[in-house]
């Protein structure tokens, strides 16, 4: 294949060549994302055993992901603005090295109150791994393929959500709870040398030293046209995030109560819906590359509305495992496009803090998921409450068609 540099080689192949840094900065930023999934998902196995051990009560233990998921948005503000003006890898660092001290105390905790506290400050520094590097990857990436590598990304979490539902079963016997939080600080540890390695992509080098610096949070309402843009991602977000932690935190309950399932079957059937999220995800990127973002959000919104009516409805277990990859890759596939829809809608001196803040504060509604869809599965039984989520994805649709413009092939401002 010719490089970039060879003279026969096509002005826009050159402008759609993805460089070594660029893969950098994806792998780096996939395996921070990873790292966080793995954590929030280990904790939705753990529950019961942590209860047993603390002596909690439901409501405080689902409690403990959505302080988590609290912690991610003052951690996405914060974090996010502090991206725009310092950097991008240097601010990268510092979350992945809160969200590790703080993971591995989780492993000491003696009740209630201080494991909440930890997970709080661990949420904090994990608020800040998605947006940021989002952010990194979008400007390294080409227009053309920008969907697909903010997709990578998102896979970047399908396998640490995919790693903790397989080793959990393993290893949660023999090690305990306190052994899977100190597990949870590997990834960290790798993540971080990966980093170090990583450098700041030239378009924010170019804007940082160009554009006077504004407050990064007003430029995400800096006109009308931003500020609706900013709502509808704010409904986007907290749809995506509610049904998402709605379903993951409490499907191993309910395979479990409902039909029996031991802690291996449960992993089992919770992996093959992680799996349909990948490939959820990973289609996700490529299409909105192809026709378009909107497009693209469109038909899986519609999708996830269907496939959790029709899985709260099935009884065999082989039809709930085949509907659970297809609920799977709609309900979660939509990740795959946040990346880069926010980093063509806002400007490098705001970028990070748009992915920051917007996802997160979605990611704090959808941290509510687990003691809403909680408390009605209570009262009404899980179908009831699994059903309900179709309503939010028609809230989604119309937020989407109203209030998002399309982004598709537009060059970072």
């Amino acid at each position: 294949m010719p490089s970039p540099t060879t003279p026969a080689t096509p002005a826009g192949a050159d402008r759609d060549a993805v460089s070594p840094a660029a893969w950098k900065a994806l792998w780096g930023s996939a395996l921070g994302y990873a790292m966080d999934g793995f954590d929030l998902l280990i904790l939705g196995f753990m529950l019961r055993a942590i209860s047993a051990d603390l002596g909690l009560s439901p409501a405080q233990a689902a409690s403990l992901v959505t302080a988590t998921l609290v912690g991610a948005v003052v951690g996405g503000v914060g974090f996010g603005m502090l991206s725009d003006r310092l950097g991008r890898v240097r601010v990268l660092t510092w979350t992945i090295v809160l969200f590790a001290v703080f993971t591995g105390l989780c492993a000491l905790a003696q009740g209630y109150w201080d494991l909440l506290f930890y997970r709080t400050i661990a949420g904090i520094g994990l608020g800040g791994e998605f947006g940021i590097g989002m952010a990194l990857v979008a400007e390294a990436w080409p227009a053309s393929k920008r969907a697909r590598a903010s997709s990578y990304v998102g896979l970047g979490w399908q396998a640490g959500v995919l790693g903790a539902a397989l080793l959990t079963p393993m290893l949660l016997p023999e090690i305990g709870w306190r052994g899977m939080f100190a597990v949870g600080l590997f990834p960290a540890v790798a993540a971080y040398f990966i980093r170090k390695n990583l450098h700041e992509p030239e378009v924010f080098v170019q804007r940082t030293k160009t554009t006077e610096k504004k407050s990064a949070l007003r430029l995400l309402v800096a006109d009308r046209r931003t500020a609706r843009s900013s709502l509808g991602l704010v409904i986007l977000c907290g749809v995506q995030n509610f049904g998402y932690y709605g379903v993951m935190i409490w499907l191993p309950n309910y395979l479990s109560s409902r039909f029996g399932f031991g802690l291996t079957q449960s992993a089992t059937w919770t992996a093959v819906t992680i799996l349909g999220m990948a490939a959820g995800i990973y289609a996700f990127g490529h299409v909105a590359d192809r026709i378009g973002r909107k497009p693209a959000f469109l038909g899986w919104m519609l999708g996830a509305a269907i496939m959790v009516v029709t899985y709260a409805q099935l009884t065999d277990a082989t039809a709930l495992l085949v509907a659970g990859a297809v609920m799977g890759f709609f309900v979660n596939g939509m990740l795959g496009g946040y990346g880069a829809l926010m980093s063509e809608l806002y400007p490098t001196a705001a970028r990070a803090t748009a992915q920051n803040v917007l996802f997160n504060i979605g990611r704090a509604i959808g941290g509510f998921g687990p003691v809403v869809v909680g408390a009605i599965a209570l009262a009404y039984g899980f179908q009831v409450a699994i059903a309900l989520l179709a309503l939010l994805y028609l809230v989604d649709i119309l937020a989407l068609w109203l209030l998002i413009p399309e982004t598709k092939g537009e060059e970072l401002a």
